[in-house]
C-alpha cells in the first residue's frame, strides 16, 4: 500500500506545469561552465590583484602619508599634492613629457599608416615578410640597450651622427644630448625607432582586415587613388587608429628609460620625465609619500586624457563592418 501511494506523488511532481525535464540538466551544465571560466580566470585575476590593484591601492593610500622609510609614516593629509602644485621639477617634467606624448604619438600614427600602406601594396611576400620583420626587430631590443647605443651614435666625440654631418659640409654639429633645443627630441626620434613596430603591427592588421570589394566598389564608381584612401582606408582603418593613438599614448606618458640613461633629465630639466620624477622622489631622495602622490596624478592625467579621446572617438571613427 506504501509504494501504491508514493508513485502516483512522484508522478504529478514530474508532471507540474512550468517544468521541463531538461531544466536541470541545462542549469547544472551552465553551473558547470561558470565554475569552469572562473577557474581559468582565477591566475589572470589574482595576478592582475597582486600586481596591480594591490600596488594602485598603496600608492593612493601612501600619497596622503609622509614616509622616508626609515621611520614611521605620518599622515598629513593632502599636504604632498599641494606642494606638488607648486613644485617647478614636477611642472617641468609634465610639460616635458606631454610635449614626448603629443610629438611621438602623431608621428607613431603617421609613420605606421605610411609604413603600413608600404607594405600592404609589395607584390613578393618575401619582401613582406622582411620588412614586417625589420621594422618590429627594434622593439626587441630592450630599451636600457637600445639607449646606451643612441647615447654613443650621438656623442661629439665619436659618434658617427656627428661625423657623417661633419662629412656633408656641417662645421660645428650639435651636441645632441647637451643642447637644450635637440635633447627632448633625440628622445622622441629614439622612442619612435624602439616602439614604432607596435603601431605598425596594429595598423597594418586593420589594413589588411578591409574587405577588397569596397575598393573594387569604389573603382567602378570612379573613384581614384586619394579618394579611396580618404573615403575607404581612413574610415575602415578608423577604430585600429583609435587603439593605435591609446596605446601609443599611455606608453609613452611613462616614458623612462631613454631619459634616465641619456640624459638624465638634463640639460636643465628639460628631458625630465614625470615617472623619472617619481624615481627621482621616491627612491633618490626617500619622499615615498611624495614620490607616490606624483604617481597618482599620473594615473589621472592618463586616464582622463584616454577618456577624452574615446569621446572625440564618436566623431571620427567608424565601426561599420561589410
Amino acid at each position: 500500500m506504501t509504494i501504491m501511494a508514493t508513485k502516483p506523488a512522484r508522478h504529478r511532481a514530474d508532471a507540474a506545469p512550468g517544468r521541463s525535464p531538461g531544466a536541470g540538466r541545462w542549469a547544472g551544465r551552465r553551473a558547470q561552465d561558470t565554475l569552469t571560466a572562473y577557474r581559468f580566470l582565477s591566475l589572470p585575476l589574482l595576478l592582475f590583484l597582486v600586481f596591480l590593484a594591490l600596488p594602485l591601492v598603496c600608492t593612493v593610500i601612501l600619497s596622503f602619508f609622509q614616509w622616508d622609510t626609515f621611520s614611521s609614516p605620518k599622515f598629513i593629509g593632502l599636504d604632498n599634492y599641494r606642494a606638488m602644485l607648486h613644485d617647478p621639477n614636477v611642472g617641468q617634467a609634465f610639460l616635458n613629457t606631454m610635449v614626448f606624448t603629443v610629438a611621438t604619438t602623431v608621428l607613431h600614427l603617421v609613420l605606421a599608416l605610411v609604413l603600413a600602406l608600404a607594405v600592404n601594396r609589395a607584390v613578393s611576400p618575401v619582401l613582406r615578410y622582411f620588412l614586417r620583420t625589420a621594422y618590429f626587430f627594434p622593439l626587441l631590443v630592450s630599451a636600457g640597450a637600445g639607449a646606451l647605443v643612441w647615447m654613443y651614435m650621438v656623442d661629439p666625440s665619436f659618434g658617427f651622427v656627428d661625423h657623417y654631418l661633419g662629412r656633408l659640409g656641417a662645421d660645428h654639429p650639435p651636441n645632441w644630448l647637451l643642447d637644450s633645443s635637440t635633447a627632448l627630441w633625440v628622445m622622441v626620434a629614439f622612442d619612435l625607432w624602439h616602439t614604432i613596430g607596435f603601431t605598425f603591427v596594429i595598423v597594418l592588421a586593420g589594413l589588411q582586415s578591409i574587405p577588397p570589394t569596397l575598393y573594387e566598389a569604389a573603382r567602378v564608381d570612379g573613384a581614384g587613388t586619394w579618394r579611396q584612401f580618404r573615403s575607404v582606408t581612413v574610415p575602415m582603418l578608423s577604430p585600429s587608429l583609435l587603439f593605435a593613438s591609446i596605446t601609443a599614448f599611455t606608453g609613452a606618458f611613462q616614458i623612462f628609460d631613454p631619459m634616465y640613461i641619456m640624459t638624465q633629465g638634463g640639460p636643465g630639466n628639460r628631458t625630465l620625465s614625470v615617472v623619472e620624477e617619481i624615481y627621482n622622489s621616491a627612491f633618490r631622495d626617500f619622499k615615498i609619500g611624495y614620490g607616490s602622490s606624483i604617481a597618482v596624478a599620473v594615473a589621472v592625467v592618463i586616464v582622463l586624457l584616454s577618456l577624452l579621446q574615446l569621446f572625440l572617438s564618436r566623431y571620427w571613427v567608424n565601426y561599420d563592418r561589410v
